[in-house]
């Protein structure tokens, strides 16, 4: 009996080569044993008991038979469904490859049993890897004894978060999933790109993955070997209950999205029977206090009522702001600064390290530059109010350092309350978002500033925005020559602003 004997689960490679030489020997689907070390399945049956192996043809024999092509979407989805748990996967996808040779169209008859098969086994991987992405949640934890190098069970060093000078050699972030497919090994990829900078473990009942520079894997763990919680949770509880709006809560379409069986790790799911329970009081209570359905914390909603009719009332509610995480290493909230009449309103991106120490707004090297760039383009900054999109200062800690890092769109849209706010009471002609942030900020929206950078924005409240770069974009210029043509080019913006504030007043 022909047998292809797989070395993995999620096998495709070894698939790939085994079916290429089963097709050009002709043999038939239902005849062939597909092995996974010492489980074989069949096409139709569910696994059946260890057969003695007989390898395919070898690898070098099989790339020298004969080609023949197959639709790169046929491949594509076989990715993926060497990964499901289904015993016929393998079987599926073989006859599959040979039926395609005599009908190359065989997936756009999406009514054949075969195919409709085969997409229902695509869909359900593709949503285990979404589950994955969406419900990992990593734990820091202290490596202390725990075995290093090969990636086993407990695995628990880190570097720093940069991971370029050493410190904190023995800390790592550790996660815990169960994944429905053989999924670990197609989902690494998106995992090390997205936390390139520090090391990690997720571990799973199959396999575990780790990361340190690059991916290892290792054999699968037990949930025991994963840490349960770190200090880091009760802020991200904070974070969740801070961002949870109960004015648009759909119980049924939450669950679906996130599923019962994975709330036993995610810190944030304890929260969700409370925030359930009590979200008509507390959009009663949002209505109340003004009508602001996004304004979800309690130690704002209680004081800010009466404060935010006035500037200065604006200023001091800012100050006790807990809506996102970002309140808790900053040093103070950085509310914006100017006139309560300035016609001209600049909105930046975030306060820098200068600016989060002295608690106002651009006086760091990009607020110098900023300063030098009015002076040219003849506007008084005194005669302006300046803020920014998010008043505390994100950062990451190196060293004694602290490194600027982007705010994300949950942060900028917690804070976006502040500068609708701020533009209410100041009610300025013309509105200047300086960078991408602030134009998000100001619109709502991910904003390409090439596009929309020197033409007016009609704002929701009918006045004008214009959109240029952010001053701290020229100091990163290496190049003297693009600098000064890029200075000049953030000058010319602020000319043609000032020349439109003087027409919108004539």
């Amino acid at each position: 009996m022909p047998t292809a004997v797989l070395a993995r689960p999620d096998d495709f490679d070894g698939w790939r080569t085994a079916a290429r030489g089963f097709a050009v020997a002709g043999v038939s689907p239902e005849t062939i044993v597909w092995q996974v070390g010492d489980v074989a399945t069949d096409l139709l049956a569910d696994p059946v008991s260890p057969v003695p192996a007989v390898p395919p043809a070898s690898a070098d024999a099989a790339e020298a038979a004969p080609m023949f092509s197959v639709p790169k979407a046929f491949l594509d989805i076989a990715r993926r469904v060497v990964c499901s748990r289904d015993p016929r996967r393998f079987g599926l996808l073989y006859a599959a490859l040979t039926t395609l040779r005599d009908r190359p169209k065989l997936f756009d008859d999406a009514a054949d049993p075969l195919v409709r098969t085969l997409y229902d086994l695509d869909k359900s991987v593709r949503r285990d890897v979404h589950k994955m992405r969406a419900f990992v949640r990593f734990r820091e934890v202290d490596a202390g004894g725990v075995e290093r190098g090969d990636g086993g069970r407990g695995n628990g060093e880190r570097d720093d978060a940069e991971g370029g000078d050493g410190e904190g050699e023995g800390e790592r972030f550790v996660a815990w999933f169960e994944p429905d497919h053989h999924i670990v090994r197609l989902n690494a990829g998106f995992f090390a790109r997205r936390f390139t900078n520090m090391r990690w473990s997720i571990l799973t009942p199959d396999e575990c993955v780790h990361w340190d520079g690059e991916l290892r894997f290792s054999p699968g763990a037990v949930r025991a070997d994963a840490p349960d919680g770190d200090p880091l949770e009760a802020t991200w509880r904070t974070y969740y209950a801070s961002i949870f709006n109960p004015a648009r809560l759909k119980v049924k379409a939450m669950t679906s999205e996130m599923p019962r069986k994975y709330w036993k790790n995610l810190p944030e799911a304890s929260l969700v029977p409370g925030l359930v329970a009590g979200a008509e009081e507390r959009t009663r209570m949002m209505i109340a206090a003004g009508g602001e359905v996004g304004m979800t914390n309690e130690e704002v909603l209680a004081g800010v009522a009466a404060e935010m009719l006035t500037l200065d009332g604006l200023r001091i509610a800012a100050g006790r702001c807990k809506r996102c995480p970002l309140f808790g290493p900053a040093t103070q909230t950085v509310f914006g600064e100017g006139p309560a009449t300035a016609r001209l309103m600049f909105v930046g991106e975030q306060p820098g390290d200068s600016e989060d120490l002295a608690g106002r707004p651009f006086i760091g090297p990009a607020g110098q530059m900023f300063d030098r760039a009015l002076a040219a383009a003849g506007i008084d900054r005194s005669r302006t109010y300046v803020t920014n999109a998010v008043k505390h200062f994100k950062f990451e800690a190196r060293g004694k350092r602290r490194i600027h890092s982007k705010p994300i769109t949950p942060e900028i849209d917690a804070c976006r309350w502040w500068v609708d706010h701020e533009r209410k009471l100041i009610q300025p002609a013309v509105t200047v978002a300086l960078g991408a942030t602030a134009a998000r900020s100001l619109t709502g929206k991910t904003v390409t500033i090439s596009r929309e950078r020197g033409r007016a924005l009609t704002l929701a409240d009918g006045s004008e925005a214009w959109i240029t770069v952010h001053p701290s974009f020229l100091l990163r210029i290496e190049d003297r020559v693009a600098a000064a043509l890029e200075y000049d080019r953030f000058v010319a913006d602020l000319v043609a602003v000032r020349e439109r504030l003087a027409a919108l007043a004539g």
